[in-house]
């Protein structure tokens, strides 16, 4: 039990801390579109997520996954700018074509838990049974998600209900910012 929490802990960490930025930035850009209304959309996006990062960790743990770590970190920040570059172009894509979001939010997931994957293989691979520190840490990382949601609709909240900020502004403003600081990045990290 005090190996999962360990790991719980762990995962909390990854996305609640402040060297966490490419994650928050992602979930933040992810459920920009979104109201506070959207609230089960918005968990079963980042529970894709959560589910794309699991896979690609339990793969890299067992060695069946190897990908440079210069790539890894060059393609975090381009899932980003991509989630960015979708909301500034699309947004006012019929609902039916949100569907696709919770595709792309479980694919980028899969890269996203990438970035984790060489610490995880070398914290874990000494585990004889690593199904409870890969749950811990993965429910660990959807907690800290569900945090940041919760930020971020309140912030939302505060900005479109009270203040009465356009949202298509909202959207816009949060996703430009992001689409500057997600390019700047994925320059930054070219791995060539």
């Amino acid at each position: 039990m005090q190996d999962f929490l360990f790991y719980l802990k762990l995962g909390w960490e990854h996305i609640i801390s402040l060297d966490a930025l490419d994650h928050q930035l992602f979930v933040l850009v992810l459920v920009a579109v979104f109201g506070l209304k959207d609230w089960k959309k918005i968990l079963w996006l980042v529970t894709a997520f959560t589910i794309g990062h699991s896979i690609t960790l339990a793969m890299s743990v067992l060695d069946l996954l190897r990908v440079p770590g210069t790539w890894v970190e060059f393609l975090i920040p381009v899932t980003i700018f991509i989630t960015a570059t979708d909301n500034i172009l699309m947004r006012n894509r019929p609902k039916n074509l949100m569907q696709m979001n919770y595709y792309l939010a479980l694919f980028f997931g899969l890269i996203h838990g990438m970035g984790f994957a060489n610490t995880a293989r070398v914290m874990m691979s000494e585990e004889q049974n690593i199904f409870w520190p890969l749950l811990g840490f993965n429910i660990g990382l959807e907690l800290g998600q569900i945090v940041v949601v919760a930020i971020i609709l309140a912030v939302l909240f505060i900005l479109v209900d009270l203040f009465k900020v356009s949202r298509k502004d909202w959207v816009m403003f949060v996703s430009s910012a992001v689409f500057a600081l997600s390019l700047q990045m994925s320059l930054e990290r070219i791995p060539f």
